[in-house]
């Protein structure tokens, strides 16, 4: 049996916070660095979104890491992880760089994903969608 952690955070009033007011004290030591790593990753897609003026309605990474053991154990390592990204926009002209925003710091600007790269491989995944297509 796989032993799966996962940590998912969105974007509220400027600042990445667990979902569901999840408490972070309350993540053992392997989460943390699930919760780093989704923090770090949004916040460099937010750098990379202000430059070009936009805020997402809403934005919410999940990060995902599978142990080595069946239970979670002081020495349990990550054999791999995925990174996923939901990000709501508030227009369809939006999608194109915000999803160039996620890719480029998944692939070259996070410093906490290039080092989970280090430990296991990183795959991700991308979810973009636009609420108002009137305004374009």
């Amino acid at each position: 049996m796989e032993n799966l952690q996962k940590v998912s955070v969105e974007l509220r009033n400027g600042r990445f916070r667990l979902v569901d007011s999840a408490k972070i004290e309350y993540l053992n030591p392997k989460a943390l660095m699930l919760c780093a790593a989704a923090q770090c990753t949004g916040y460099t897609v937010m750098s990379l979104l202000d430059k070009e003026n936009i805020v997402p309605k809403h934005f919410e990474i999940t990060v995902e890491g599978w142990l080595n053991t069946p239970t979670l154990q002081p020495m349990s390592r990550y054999d791999k992880f995925r990174v996923s990204y939901k990000v709501e926009c508030r227009k369809i002209a939006d999608q194109n760089a915000v999803s160039e925003a996620v890719l480029e710091a998944q692939q070259h600007k996070c410093g906490v994903i290039a080092m989970l790269r280090e430990i296991a491989p990183v795959e991700h995944d991308i979810s973009v969608v636009s609420t108002d297509s009137t305004n374009g």
